[in-house]
């Protein structure tokens, strides 16, 4: 009897029998068919190249069997931004897409793109097609690709920035997204390129982060290269490698990577366990040997490396009226609470960019949506109409410092609702903390696969479920004193779950032990940092309270359901 085939090597032998990006005619074919024509490799596997999801039935995992809930007859469509730059007519085509198709639903990533729901196969086709037209695409957002490149959503405005950076992310995506040499890779692979200061599309959590940097001996400016960065269950801060990459070299030195990671039979033997990070974590790579092999492949070696400059703290939400590199001009930006917009929302905004800017637009890692390129004198006028669109350019840090992941609302593998709760719990600190002015992260994940990065947040909320009265109910597990930058640091698991009714009042007790214990300038970071698990557990609870373990379940981490 021939041995069952494992769930890497069926994965592994679809995607050796077909590139799905040359099969867009069979998506087509399923829209005229029905749903009943669709194989089963294009619900669990193909359809991911193309940005799309089977979207759950709003129960979530324990709804299903396996770690997995039930799929609907409905898509999950992910839009590509690289760099998080759009236009003003893109976004207007989005906004009808939501409008017609998705139910009034649109949503900003992590990752600087926009999602749809609700989509159904018989749109598929009418949705990319209208995408396309615009110049946009959802090609490579989904499946074990190089996701969208995100960059600083600042690129080329910013008044600090080391350099414009969003050419490459743009010439990165044309010769990764697409290309056949590049489609089928062992697992999700996410590319980070910025020439800002602060680093704000977090390369060190990205599989290669490239940062700009200028060389202190030639005043040329060049990257410093990070790998192996990646969060979900098993959460890594990328390392850096020793060279100074020259302009010239960014994308032979990608695609290098690339290759390697591309490469790697060893990583394709466990699903769980083939990112690149797992070269690191288990499979005995160096900083010395992965730069050994980067130079093999471009057959000659790169300048050593010079010190780089990382951020002090790295929370950048864009959020208000900021002066920018042109003389002039500002850009606007506004806090979009865990990301989710309306067509109205949407329409105004491009609207807006239009009147105002240059009909240009940025969507940001931190969900956020900035107008750029805005006369000064005008900024005032501009503040107004956002307001009475409902788009907030001033809010509180806890509107403007929380981040949700999809959750249980759409995503099958979630344990918990996200987006609803994320909101009703900022509107629940907001009056139990009024006048809060501390910039803190407050991240809302689903399950432990940090869709949502509860892992670099300053609070961290894990979706778990827990008995109240006999009866299963959404909870949260805590994480405290993540971040990034100069201290980076994954956030620490406390050892406390509360339902998920509780965590107002646990994140309250906290937050005013901050206030009332903090040294002079102390941030809650540098506050976590100084303080044990226990002593934190004792001020999250308000109380001494057995630690409690996070309970990480054995089932498969989601195929890149992250933004």
């Amino acid at each position: 009897m021939a041995a069952t085939e494992t769930k890497a090597q069926r994965v592994e032998r679809l995607k050796g029998e077909l590139n799905p990006w040359e099969a867009y005619a069979e998506i087509v074919r399923f829209a005229r068919e029905g749903w009943d024509a669709i194989p089963l490799e294009w619900l669990g596997t193909y359809f991911r190249w193309w940005g799309i999801y089977t979207q759950g039935d709003g129960v979530g995992a324990i709804g299903g069997k396996g770690g997995e809930g039930k799929a609907t007859r409905h898509f999950m469509v992910r839009i590509r931004i690289p760099n998080g730059q759009l236009q003003a007519h893109q976004l207007r085509t989005i906004a009808g897409l939501a409008e017609g198709y998705a139910r009034g639903i649109a949503d900003i990533t992590v990752r600087q793109n926009i999602q749809l729901h609700w989509v159904t196969l018989e749109s598929l086709p009418d949705v990319f097609q209208t995408l396309w037209r615009t110049g946009i695409t959802t090609m490579g957002a989904c499946g074990d690709v190089t996701r969208n490149v995100t960059g600083c959503p600042l690129a080329g405005v910013d008044a600090d920035e080391i350099v414009d950076a969003s050419p490459l992310v743009h010439a990165a995506t044309r010769m990764l997204n697409g290309n056949p040499a590049f489609y089928n890779l062992p697992r999700k692979y996410k590319v980070s390129i910025t020439g800002c200061r602060v680093w704000c599309a977090y390369p060190e959590i990205n599989d290669v982060g490239l940062t700009a940097l200028r060389h202190p001996a030639t005043g040329e400016i060049g990257f410093a290269v990070r790998v192996g960065g990646g969060l979900s269950t098993d959460p890594r801060l990328a390392g850096r490698l020793d060279a100074f990459v020259h302009w010239h070299e960014a994308l032979p030195v990608l695609r290098a990577i690339s290759e390697i990671f591309r490469d790697s039979d060893v990583l394709r033997q466990n699903r769980e366990k083939a990112r690149l990070k797992f070269l690191f974590l288990q499979h005995g790579w160096t900083g010395e040997k992965f730069l050994a092999a980067v130079e093999d492949r471009l057959g000659g070696s790169l300048e050593h490396g010079v010190p780089d400059d990382p951020p002090e703290d790295v929370y950048r939400d864009h959020v208000g009226i900021h002066r920018q590199r042109q003389d002039g001009l500002v850009y606007a930006g506004v806090a979009v609470l865990r990301g989710r917009l309306t067509p109205a929302e949407m329409r105004a905004a491009a609207d807006l960019a239009e009147r105002y800017g240059t009909g240009e637009l940025r969507t940001t890692t931190m969900q956020n949506l900035l107008i750029p390129n805005v006369r000064r004198e005008r900024a005032a006028a501009l503040a107004r109409e956002l307001d009475a669109a409902g788009l907030r350019l001033e809010s509180s840090p806890f509107w403007r410092g929380t981040i949700a992941c999809t959750g249980s609302e759409f995503c099958k593998l979630a344990l918990t609702e996200t987006k609803g709760f994320a909101r009703a719990l900022v509107e629940e600190l907001e009056t139990r903390l009024p006048g809060f002015d501390e910039h803190v992260k407050l991240h809302v994940t689903g399950c432990p696969n940090s869709c949502g990065q509860h892992w670099i947040a300053d609070i961290g909320i894990e979706g778990k479920k827990v008995k109240v009265d006999g009866a299963l109910v959404d909870a949260y597990y805590f994480c405290v004193g993540g971040g990034l930058g100069r201290q980076a640091a994954t956030a620490r698991p406390i050892g406390l779950r509360v339902p998920a009714t509780d965590v107002g009042a646990t994140i309250e007790r906290l937050l005013r032990a901050f206030l009332a214990e903090r040294f002079a300038g102390e941030s809650f970071r540098q506050f976590c940092a100084r303080h044990s698990d226990e002593e934190l557990r004792v001020r999250l609870a308000g109380g001494r309270v057995e630690a409690t373990e996070r309970d990480v379940p054995a089932g498969r981490p989601p195929h890149g359901v992250d933004g």
